[in-house]
């Protein structure tokens, strides 16, 4: 089977997408700003939410104050973060639409005792759940036992799984194809930040895409598989390797439910599945 081919680099973020959102004057600016972003046009959209494209653009220009519905439909076909939506209402002079309930509430104790059920189950693989920012609400003994010999000063609360995984202190010199995975993980933040407006996720960006790394990709042992990148990581002289999936909540009407996603590593070779259960 095929190697992993090296990365390049991931090409630095455009000042652009980097700098924190201007303010807006009302619903308009923000809708035309996620429309862009979506790449579609006023006729597009309107067609989509059943208005016209003249109407899209009285709103977008502030000629004409969207309903409470239309805001909501609209952010609902540009596929906007429920965070945002509730940001378009309050423009809009509505209230927000979407609670955001703290995890430890106790209206979220079955979804939390859910997911923690559900990522012991997937043991002795590793299997964690994350917010927006990346921060580690809820791991497993997988996902622990990776972590063994990491400083302390990486583990104290809040974790987060980017510098976690890129510090040079953290699980980065122990990954043997650090330069592969590095450009992975800051990929997907990259898209994640075009998509969204996070100052927090850009400053998460710039920290961990400043960290030193090696300028030379590191060659994979053996063979990997040729349906996705693994991760190559050493744990107790063994180098194990991993897939990993990320699942979202399907349509999410609370702010924390939709912005946690639970990731699952699984193993990438038989000796890696072999190697967790005999540790377990």
């Amino acid at each position: 089977m095929p190697t992993v081919p090296s990365a390049p680099s991931p090409a630095p973020l455009p000042p652009s997408a980097l700098r924190a959102p201007g303010p807006d004057t009302g619903a308009g600016p923000l809708l035309r700003a996620w429309r862009e972003r979506r790449g579609v046009s006023q006729l597009d959209l309107a067609l989509r939410a059943g208005s016209s494209a003249r109407h899209i653009s009285f709103v977008e220009t502030g000629r004409a104050r969207p309903s409470e519905e239309m805001v909501l439909r609209l952010a609902e076909h540009l596929d906007v973060p429920v965070r945002e939506r509730n940001a378009l209402l309050l423009a809009a002079g509505y209230a927000p639409h979407f609670p955001q309930t703290p995890l430890d509430d106790p209206a979220m104790d079955t979804l939390r005792q859910g997911v923690e059920r559900l990522i012991e189950a997937y043991e002795p693989y590793p299997a964690l759940v994350v917010d927006a920012v990346y921060d580690v609400v809820a791991a497993n003994r997988g996902i622990a036992m990776l972590l063994e010999g990491v400083p302390e000063a990486l583990l104290t609360p809040p974790l987060n799984a980017m510098r976690l995984t890129l510090h040079p202190e953290g699980l980065a010199p122990r990954i043997r194809n650090l330069p592969e995975w590095r450009h992975h993980l800051l990929a997907q933040m990259t898209r994640q930040i075009a998509l969204q407006r996070s100052d927090a996720l850009r400053e998460l960006y710039e920290e961990v895409a400043a960290y030193p790394h090696p300028e030379e990709p590191v060659a994979s042992p053996g063979p990997v598989p040729h349906f996705a990148l693994p991760l190559r990581i050493e744990h107790d002289g063994r180098v194990l390797g991993f897939v990993s999936s990320i699942a979202t909540f399907n349509t999410p009407m609370d702010v924390t439910v939709a912005e946690l996603a639970i990731e699952t590593f699984l193993p990438a070779d038989p000796e890696t599945a072999a190697y967790l259960f005999e540790r377990r």
